[in-house]
């Protein structure tokens, strides 16, 4: 019964909200699949079956209800030189071992360590993806004439002035709508959805890719194969990270990763490429109410209908209208408060954040922000622990004995500091090193402390390292030294 009712919030928690949602999506997905099509060099076919394929797929398998996934322009981009070089049944061939990779880092439950990404790292991400997201819609805008502008100022106008009327349809949906039938009606001549492309007109077939079986193959394929897993997990585990916290539920990263998997394999056995997670269509959907899986159904659903059966309709879509959506996902998207924080946060975030968000914009790459900004984070959190490490002496009534009291993290990033602060003047008789409220982590705390116990000893002085927990203990008994080497002259040498 409760796997019943699980599925029912899931599929049928709110129907209405979810097609309504599931449709405005799908509007907003077709000039998007068309355009990175182009972007890969391939016909507008390839983008759009990829779109509803994985959408269709994802809405089963992901593990984040509500969210989009489908063709993308991170994706699209990483495809270029393979398409070029060999042709579109390598690409098809890519696609599916890219599924193929995505499954097995599903089936090792990798996903969950998304977690570990900062959220100055989430920030970067948010705000880079939303000012990409606005800079694509500058080629609709740049040398267009004023009913362009005229059009996208009133869709605008629509989308934020409509629900204060009602928010029972989708305020995106409303202006789509509007500003169709006004350029239909008056027949202006701006740019449409027709313009970005040829839909297809017949359903897509299965296709196995028709390429060799060899190593060579895998060769060629192989790398690119890798780098759309990574960033498509990359982009979509982050995209599941920001709408868990937009609509405050939980989603299965693993569960999500390998389901990645499973829909990139049945897109490229239905001549489509390898995709991931929307972020933009992702925020339209939740924004216009959307919670459950049946609104990523419907998406992709609708979307095949509007390319096969109302196609001539969709062709006349103005592409301001579609602009303006657009742009409102932009601004929705981007953290404001960021901005105004950078004063009372601290430095370091700030760094990470700035950092992710302009490697993103300027390359166009994710998983180079990200990646940036995920070994900027470690620095700056290795620099912080690594003084967190404290060595206090304390006092002891007999002459010639010292006792040191050690707290804190010993690892690689700690070290020196730990080995520094100790004091080597004199010649102690003895000298006791309590490492109760200490763990030792790496071989570099190993290494450390034999450091610090063979200065004392080629001084003379008799040292015990007490306190040690039981995972310290059993890392110094595997690789440590000073409880097995007594002999200053060894620990010379």
């Amino acid at each position: 019964m409760s796997l019943i009712a699980s599925a029912r919030q899931q599929w049928l928690a709110n129907p209405r909200r979810d097609l309504l949602a599931g449709t405005v999506v799908a509007l907003a997905l077709i000039p998007e699949a068309i355009a990175f099509s182009i972007i890969a060099g391939v016909d507008p076919a390839v983008g759009l079956y990829a779109s509803f394929v994985i959408a269709v797929t994802i809405a089963f398998v992901g593990g984040r209800p509500a969210m989009i996934s489908a063709a993308t322009g991170a994706m699209a981009l990483l495809m270029v030189g393979l398409v070029r070089d060999h042709g579109l049944e390598y690409l098809f061939a890519a696609s599916l071992l890219t599924g193929v990779f995505q499954i097995i880092v599903g089936l090792f439950r990798l996903g969950r360590y998304i977690k570990f990404v900062s959220r100055s790292v989430m920030t970067g991400f948010v705000n880079s993806l939303a000012i990409l997201i606005f800079l694509a819609q500058m080629p609709e805008l740049i040398g267009a004439n004023w009913q362009t502008f005229a059009l996208v100022g009133a869709a605008l106008v629509i989308i934020y002035g409509f629900p204060r009327i009602t928010r029972a349809v989708p305020s995106p949906l409303v202006a789509i709508v509007a500003i169709s039938a006004l350029v239909i009606v008056l027949g202006l001549d701006v740019r449409t959805v027709g313009d970005m492309g040829q839909m297809p007109s017949t359903l897509p077939m299965f296709h196995l890719p028709n390429v060799p079986l060899t190593w060579e193959t895998l060769t060629i394929i192989g790398p690119v194969a890798a780098t759309l897993a990574f960033v498509g997990l990359l982009e979509s585990l982050l995209t599941a990270n920001l709408l868990d916290d937009i609509t405050d539920t939980p989603s299965d990263k693993d569960r999500e990763t390998r389901g990645q998997g499973i829909a990139n394999i049945a897109s490229s056995l239905f001549g489509g490429m390898a995709g991931c997670a929307m972020i933009g269509q992702s925020i339209i959907n939740v924004t216009s109410g959307a919670r459950g899986r049946l609104s990523t159904l419907w998406a992709g659903l609708f979307l095949l209908f509007l390319i096969l059966v109302l196609q001539d309709w969709v062709a006349q879509i103005p592409m301001a209208a579609l602009v303006a959506v657009m742009i409102m996902v932009s601004v929705g998207t981007f953290d404001w408060g960021s901005v105004l924080r950078l004063r009372s946060t601290p430095i370091q975030s700030s760094i990470v954040m700035i950092a992710t968000t302009a490697t993103v914009v300027v390359t166009h790459d994710l998983s180079k922000g990200v990646v940036l900004g995920v070994i900027l984070s470690a620095i700056f959190f290795m620099r912080k622990v690594g003084k967190t490490v404290v060595v206090e002496e304390i006092e002891v009534p007999q002459e010639g004995h010292l006792r040191y009291r050690v707290t804190g993290n010993l690892f690689f990033a700690s070290a020196d500091v730990f080995a520094a602060a100790f004091e080597h003047h004199g010649h102690p008789k003895r000298v006791e090193i309590d490492m109760t409220d200490a763990h030792l982590w790496d071989l570099t705390g190993v290494a450390a402390v034999d450091k610090v116990v063979f200065r004392y000893r080629r001084q003379g002085a008799e040292v015990e390292v007490i306190g040690m927990n039981a995972a310290a203990r059993t890392l110094v008994d595997k690789v440590g030294r000073h409880d097995k080497d007594h002999l200053p002259a060894a620990a010379a040498h």
